[in-house]
């Protein structure tokens, strides 16, 4: 019976979100067209290799890079992330995802912030091609690196998995993640 309660709280959670951001944020802003996400995750990568060179580095020995330029997340006890990112490989975008989330608990605000997932080996980035919405937490080992740490990277340990960088924040809300975001493939417009 508690279970019930449960889902019934997230399913209304989900669509309370999913009308709150319908109503305030524009339609454009949703449905980013190839080259507007092409040209944000270039200047994203651009801010974060200099800011980080660790960053960099670690792009250099990736398999693939998948940013994410700018999640959107709101709310009042309720709260959701959005944002759309693209897939590059060898400097090349070859596929767009969609990241998105929903979170109850203590928490208000509102926030923008961006982050790229490395991609380190064939097996991790196959795990994201392969599934039909990969949740962050689940499937290949994430870990998540913060700007202290990229500023003294070695990349010499790492080697499998995940690695994530959380870049660019504004706003103000209480507590930021990635954890339990779904990615899932998308195909924006031209």
């Amino acid at each position: 019976m508690r279970m019930d309660f449960v889902k019934k709280r997230i399913g209304v959670a989900i669509a309370v979100i999913t009308v709150g951001f319908n109503a305030l944020i524009p339609a454009a802003a949703r449905a980013a067209s190839a080259r507007e996400i092409d040209r944000s995750v270039t200047q994203s990568l651009a801010t974060l290799y200099k800011n980080t060179p660790g960053a960099k580095a670690l792009a250099d020995k990736a398999v693939g890079v998948l940013v994410f330029p700018s999640i959107v997340k709101g709310g009042f006890i309720i709260a959701g992330q959005f944002g759309d990112g693209a897939l590059r490989k060898d400097g090349k975008t070859v596929a767009y995802y969609r990241s998105l989330a929903a979170s109850y608990g203590f928490q208000a605000g509102v926030q923008v912030f961006g982050y790229v997932l490395f991609f380190m080996d064939e097996a991790s980035l196959q795990y994201l091609d392969n599934s039909a919405g990969w949740e962050l937490g689940t499937g290949p080992s994430l870990v998540v690196l913060d700007a202290g740490f990229g500023k003294v990277l070695s990349t010499t340990t790492l080697q499998k998995g995940v690695y994530a960088f959380i870049f660019d924040q504004k706003g103000l809300m209480g507590g930021i993640g990635i954890q339990g975001s779904k990615i899932t493939r998308i195909n924006p417009s031209p």
